[in-house]
């Protein structure tokens, strides 16, 4: 089951962060205080939110190389998100 969420958030984070939100809120509640921040990541950084969430479970916390890498890897996979939807508005529509 656990394998499945982390290829699930891999392709569709916010789907994944909703299961983990209905399956297992102790997870969210962990890592944040109120829930106005895990909804702020759902709309806007998904791989970010599930990555500090998961991290807080690390032994060094997200202060910890391990953690920083993660949280690193997800803003960059976020970012990438957003930046590919740039790209391919620019492109020039072939006939």
């Amino acid at each position: 089951m656990c394998c499945l969420i982390a290829i699930l958030a891999l392709g569709f984070p916010r789907i994944a962060l909703f299961l983990v939100w209905l399956f297992d809120p102790a997870f969210l509640d962990a890592a944040y205080q109120n829930m106005a921040v895990p909804i702020l990541g759902f709309i806007f950084l998904p791989c970010t939110t599930l990555g500090y969430a998961w991290t807080v479970t690390f032994e060094g916390g997200p202060s910890s190389i391990p953690g920083v890498i993660v949280i690193i890897i997800a803003v960059l996979l976020d970012l990438g998100t957003y930046g590919g939807g740039a790209t391919s508005r620019k492109r020039p529509q072939s006939a």
